[in-house]
């Protein structure tokens, strides 16, 4: 049985085919993303030389699901994206982007388990099944990043907003002061 907490290890043949080390087959992208979606870390390495190209094909993936329609990153956060590779921010951006990427998974955990307290359909029955196709739903949606906006139950649409926009500005102190902290 596959160990889960060790990163998947693909290798590259020359041929650019894609072997999966675990199950001893090929895989393509699609698998790999699959995999990534699923929980599971997976690191990709050239046969021959041994060079570490997981961020290669992460990025090749991600291309390729923009080329396909399905937007996740603004054309702003990609602009400044390629601003960051030729300015002196790109050495505080992968820390931010880290750290926002991290209170967003913290934030769907939370949302989730919020869910399953506050609502007052959780004694309907199907409840479950739903709420867990809902998890599911996100995590496709998502890639298993998160999303940040939980909720501590029924509220108006303004009181909604209005916590929502809370939780941001506390996010954002919090991203601001961790990155002061780097910077010192």
């Amino acid at each position: 049985m596959a160990d889960k907490d060790k990163p998947l290890l693909i290798k590259r043949y020359a041929s650019r085919r894609l072997y999966n080390t675990e199950t001893s087959d090929y895989v393509t992208l699609e698998d790999i993303a699959s995999f990534i979606r699923e929980g599971r870390e997976v690191q990709i390495v050239d046969l021959k030389s041994g060079d570490d190209l997981t961020r290669q094909y992460l990025l090749q993936i991600i291309a390729e699901h923009e080329s396909r329609g399905e937007s996740v990153l603004p054309v702003d956060v990609l602009t400044d994206l390629v601003r960051s590779y030729t300015s002196q921010a790109s050495s505080v951006v992968p820390q931010f982007l880290a750290a926002s990427f991290e209170m967003l998974r913290d934030g769907q955990s939370k949302m989730m388990e919020n869910m399953a307290k506050a609502s007052p359909m959780a004694k309907m029955p199907g409840f479950e099944a739903m709420q867990a196709q809902q998890a599911a739903f996100f995590k496709a949606m998502t890639g298993g990043m998160g999303n940040f906006m939980g909720s501590s139950g029924p509220a108006t649409e303004d009181e909604s907003k209005g916590d929502d926009l809370d939780a941001i500005k506390k996010q954002l102190a919090e991203l601001q002061t961790k990155l002061s902290k780097m910077g010192k």
